[in-house]
């Protein structure tokens, strides 16, 4: 029995997989909890017409974020004051959230989460990873500086 699977099933495939399953581990296991579908040959189109629109899709949001990565490299430095004691070691830390701050100023509006910043204590010249996609990444240049 050919089916199409609507999720990752261990052992057997992943989404959107047409496999050959005994008909009785597709008839009483596999279809009846939603795991599967018969791979009949309107739905074997709907497959393709689905996988083919979601291919556009998402060939769209990667040039998207290519176009913002674009932009993004084109800032210098990003300069984030912050308030130091006598011997250059900041109060506190520099994080994903002060790096979406200056960028907003900038008129870049990210989402906090998809910015990573490794532990930044002192005044100084670091690096701000920007992931933007699974495939597309930008690194922005920052410097901390007394307040």
């Amino acid at each position: 029995m050919e089916i199409i699977l609507k999720e990752d099933v261990v052992g057997l495939g992943y989404k959107n997989d047409i496999v050959t399953v005994k008909n009785g581990y597709g008839r009483n296991f596999l279809i009846p909890t939603g795991k599967a579908v018969i791979a009949s040959e309107g739905a074997k189109k709907v497959l393709a017409e689905d996988l083919k629109q979601r291919a556009h899709k998402l060939a769209k949001i990667k040039a998207d974020a290519e176009a913002l990565a674009e932009k993004l490299s084109k800032v210098e430095t990003i300069e984030v004051p912050m308030k130091v004691s006598p011997t250059g070691v900041i109060y506190g830390s520099v994080t994903n959230v002060q790096i979406a701050d200056a960028l907003q100023k900038l008129g870049f509006e990210l989402d906090r989460n998809i910015i990573r910043v490794d532990s930044v204590k002192e005044v100084g010249d670091y690096k701000a990873l920007i992931k933007l996609h699974k495939e597309v990444s930008v690194e922005i240049p920052f410097k901390v500086v007394a307040e």
